[in-house]
């Protein structure tokens, strides 16, 4: 394996499946398949998932609701979809945790950063929900956050598309697509991969990001393995 210890972020939309809001738990179900298939190679996985198939705080602030309420609100459906990707990971008898930034004690463990990485040495997967606990960062800050907390060897993210394009590729079906990428490269250009603040903290850590699609059977463990269609966001190309 050429990354041991990964973070994977996956959006709350991917778990939307064919649906256009909620759950899909065929969706779900086949995302944990993925990640059970990494931690039966040895990896040490670790997650952060969105909760914009539920609640997006952004386009609840834009309707007049009171950006932070909003975002607090976001937070919750992440804690949501963390208990809901736990239940399918232990239906697979994959040992999962989650942890949430909101101290919920009743559903989650709160965020304990020492308790986290004892969890990953024992070989659990461990959850991380309602984001950073902060409002106004997004989840993918939370990725970047918590894959440099818990020393990862990558930041995988997990798309609808098979890598970082110049333009949506659904949209401009001739859009260019990148095999690597500098930090700066992403900046500059203004690509819509991670917010610039997920990718100036992932910079400042030497955390490579990696781009790959969901929807393609047996691509995480692939782009684990250093191989695989996946587009690598790092220091120099």
């Amino acid at each position: 394996m050429r990354y041991k210890r990964v973070l994977l972020k996956i959006s709350g939309e991917a778990l939307m499946g064919s649906r256009s809001y909620g759950l899909d738990p065929l969706m779900v179900e086949r995302v944990a398949l993925e990640i059970k298939s990494v931690h039966d190679l040895g990896g040490e996985v670790c997650l952060v998932i969105g909760g914009g198939n539920i609640f997006r705080g952004i386009s609840a602030a834009a309707n007049g609701m009171e950006r932070s309420t909003g975002d607090y609100m976001g937070m919750l459906a992440t804690v949501m979809n963390a208990l809901a990707m736990q239940s399918a990971l232990e239906s697979l008898d994959v040992p999962t945790r989650v942890q949430s930034a909101l101290p919920i004690s009743a559903v989650c463990e709160p965020y304990i950063r020492r308790r986290a990485m004892r969890h990953m040495e024992k070989r659990r997967i461990v959850i991380f929900a309602a984001g950073t606990g902060n409002p106004y960062f997004t989840t993918d800050t939370a990725a970047a956050l918590r894959a440099s907390e818990m020393g990862c060897d990558a930041l995988l993210k997990a798309t609808k598309v098979d890598g970082v394009y110049d333009a949506d590729p659904v949209e401009h079906p001739d859009a260019t697509r990148f095999d690597t990428l500098t930090y700066m490269d992403v900046l500059t250009r203004d690509l819509k991969v991670m917010d610039a603040s997920a990718i100036s903290l992932a910079r400042e850590n030497g955390i490579p990001i990696l781009v790959f699609s969901i929807h393609n059977n047996g691509a995480f463990a692939e782009v684990v393995k250093g191989r695989g269609t996946h587009t690598i966001i790092c220091e120099r190309t």
